[in-house]
């Protein structure tokens, strides 16, 4: 019987000693994306320099020598210098203690939240909250202001009526898309001649939607697009952006992206921050 260890053992030797299995380009290993750097995407051969990271829509732009520009997501699948590599985002810069809030008032250093006043402020939808949050929410709670969530204004008769409001208990109420002839117009109309309308200020904004009441360049984009009223806004904003769209779960990841752009009154519109400010000012008045 022959050996293993024979010189002219045209098999060789043992073939299991070796991991056989590894990739003759070596197995990824995890390198953090950076700016500059020259990877290439493995599915689609296109290779180009990394100009941008979006760390919350877990996407990365590439650009190649011709200018041009794709989006690839984060993860596996791409070469650096030849060598497979799974490309994640940088870790986020430590907090700054601000001088100022993000709404523009003076800073409160160890100032306690007050406890809650009767009154509200109601908003349509879970990002409208979110939103006022960022910008206002130390404002509010040092006034002792609580903003809820409706989802939706359908139902806001019904919301109010549950309430109660009176002259200690005033609610604020953020409209999206109040512009003249509008179902949140009608809806607004009839609260405001109701018995309850002299406790209950509505104010709105004239955008589709919360998200666009975000100044577009600071998401690098010269405008928010038009989107065609048989295609959902939000996918419609992702799809026109190059963003993931398929499901909940990208539109969810979109709006963190949107929201962790927004540092200060300064990203949003006029038109939103003067009416969020009177709703403010007529609930704690």
């Amino acid at each position: 019987m022959p050996s293993f260890s024979n010189p002219g053992d045209r098999y060789g030797s043992d073939v299991l000693s070796s991991d056989w299995r590894k990739p003759k380009n070596g197995r990824s290993v995890e390198v953090t994306a950076e700016i500059g750097q020259v990877v290439e995407e493995v599915m689609t051969d296109f290779c180009g320099e990394i100009v941008k990271i979006e760390r919350d829509l877990g996407t990365l732009i590439l650009e190649d020598r011709r200018q041009r520009r794709r989006t690839f997501p984060l993860g596996p699948g791409f070469l650096l210098d030849g060598v497979p590599v799974i490309l994640v985002a940088p870790n986020k810069k430590g907090p700054v203690s601000p001088t100022r809030t993000a709404s523009g008032s003076v800073a409160v250093v160890g100032a306690k939240a007050r406890v809650a006043r009767a009154s509200r402020i109601f908003v349509e939808g879970r990002h409208d909250a979110e939103l006022i949050e960022k910008v206002w929410g130390a404002d509010l709670r040092i006034e002792g202001v609580v903003v809820e969530y409706l989802e939706g204004i359908d139902d806001l008769s019904a919301h109010l009526r549950a309430f109660g409001p009176g002259p200690d208990r005033k609610v604020g109420v953020l409209v999206d898309h109040l512009v003249h002839g509008s179902k949140e117009s009608r809806i607004a109309d009839s609260v405001r001649k109701s018995p309850i309308g002299k406790n209950v200020l509505i104010l709105g904004h004239p955008y589709i939607d919360v998200w666009a009441a975000v100044k577009p360049e600071r998401l690098g984009k010269d405008a928010w697009p038009s989107v065609p009223r048989n295609i959902e806004w939000k996918k419609g904003i992702c799809q026109q952006f190059g963003w993931p769209h398929r499901d909940q779960a990208d539109i969810a990841r979109a709006w963190k992206h949107i929201l962790s752009k927004v540092e200060s009154y300064a990203d949003l519109e006029p038109s939103l921050l003067g009416r969020v400010e009177e709703l403010i000012d007529f609930v704690t008045g």
